[in-house]
């Protein structure tokens, strides 16, 4: 009897493994390109950090109000399909955009389905590998990321030998997010049953480890700002159609390194302990983004890149398995969307400074982001004997 409960919810972590790999095979099939789209629409610097930065704030308020309502209501798989469905839909509509205006509203939209899925998603990941957290984000995060690889190469072979442009690019992506739905009729979830909680007694209910945990990963987030200023520094050393077809190869190189080691640094979170690891990747982003600002050649944007990646690796799966630790299990989404909100609303004010920065002088985006980065890692020290795992 074991076997199979453990069996068929490690099926789900694959299953949504596959999801994520399609969609953000589409998603990577738009990402690289759209700073460059944006710019090329007439968008400046800080409308870039503008929409970066919506991007990512967009789906806030609604990943804490669906990761509460996912445990009230016992429900997850229904968020998780209506997410990836909205997702799918703006897409289409982006690749329609005239305007940096279009952009604005396309890209913040289709982010809403982010908000929709993400809390109860994870709360269904978290729930499929109650032992080992670590490992089955790092699994998820694996092959979310090599659907991202595929995504992103098949875009440069579009754009530098089939001659695609932004738009077409944009729309085959979108049909390819539309088949992302098919795997994800077949994941199974426990029916948990209602919960009698209210919104405000939920978030009270928050443990206090997990709420000053939420505080530094706030900070971080301030911190790293959106990913389309590192293509854009890349972009500046090129001309012609290098200028586009080597930022697209250099965040390629992000992607694989990223999907390289998120599997085993999720591993090794398991056995040496979450904080360590999330020190180390807090770290790293601020040393890697002091680069981005020190350095301007091809073969120091190589290396860049490729820690930039590893620094996702590093944080991204084991911040949420983290918070996963510190929650309780019924109110495991509410949490895990607490946090994506934190996380969220920090995206746009980071955002917003990166591309009043960059306006500036570029350089100052990169100084930012490493100074603030290494507040978080000197918070998480000093706080980390009250985050009990």
């Amino acid at each position: 009897m074991k076997n199979r409960y453990v069996t068929g919810l490690s099926i789900n972590i694959l299953l949504l493994g596959i999801v994520s790999f399609l969609n953000d095979f589409s998603s990577e099939m738009i990402m690289p390109i759209l700073p460059m789209f944006i710019t090329s629409l007439g968008g400046a610097g800080f409308v870039v950090g503008l929409i970066g930065g919506l991007r990512d704030s967009t789906a806030s308020i609604l990943k804490v109000i669906c990761g509460y309502w996912s445990d009230k209501t016992g429900k997850r798989k229904i968020f998780v399909t209506s997410g990836y469905l909205t997702s799918s839909v703006f897409k289409l509509f982006l690749a329609f955009s005239r305007t940096c205006q279009h952009i604005l509203i396309f890209a913040g939209l289709e982010r809403v389905g982010k908000g929709l899925r993400t809390a109860p998603r994870d709360a269904i990941i978290a729930d499929s590998l109650p032992k080992e957290m670590g490992k089955g984000f790092g699994i998820h995060r694996t092959l979310d990321t090599s659907g991202a690889i595929l995504g992103s190469v098949v875009v440069f072979l579009l754009f530098w030998f089939l001659a695609f442009d932004f738009s077409s690019i944009i729309l085959l992506a979108a049909i390819i997010a539309f088949l992302s739905l098919i795997p994800l009729h077949f994941v199974k979830e426990r029916w948990r049953g209602k919960k009698e909680i209210t919104f405000k007694i939920g978030l009270k209910n928050l443990p206090g480890p997990l709420k000053l945990f939420i505080l530094v990963s706030f900070v971080f987030a301030l911190a790293n700002f959106s990913y389309m200023f590192f293509i854009l520094r890349a972009q500046g050393l090129f001309a012609g159609k290098l200028s586009v077809g080597l930022p697209i190869l250099l965040y390629v190189l992000f992607n694989i390194f990223y999907a390289m080691f998120a599997i085993p640094f999720g591993a090794l979170s398991d056995r040496i302990g979450r904080k360590k690891v999330l020190v180390l990747g807090y770290l790293l982003f601020s040393l890697t983004s002091m680069g981005f600002a020190i350095f301007n050649s091809f073969a120091t944007f190589i290396l860049l890149f490729a820690l930039y990646g590893m620094v996702y690796a590093i944080v991204d799966g084991n911040q949420r398995a983290f918070v996963s630790d510190l929650s309780s299990y019924e109110l495991r989404a509410t949490a895990l969307g607490t946090f994506h909100t934190a996380v969220g609303l920090a995206a746009l004010p980071a955002s917003l400074i990166a591309g009043f920065l960059w306006g500036l002088f570029p350089e100052l985006t990169f100084i930012y982001g490493s100074a603030i980065s290494l507040v978080s890692v000197i918070l998480f020290v000093v706080f980390r004997n009250q985050m009990k795992e």
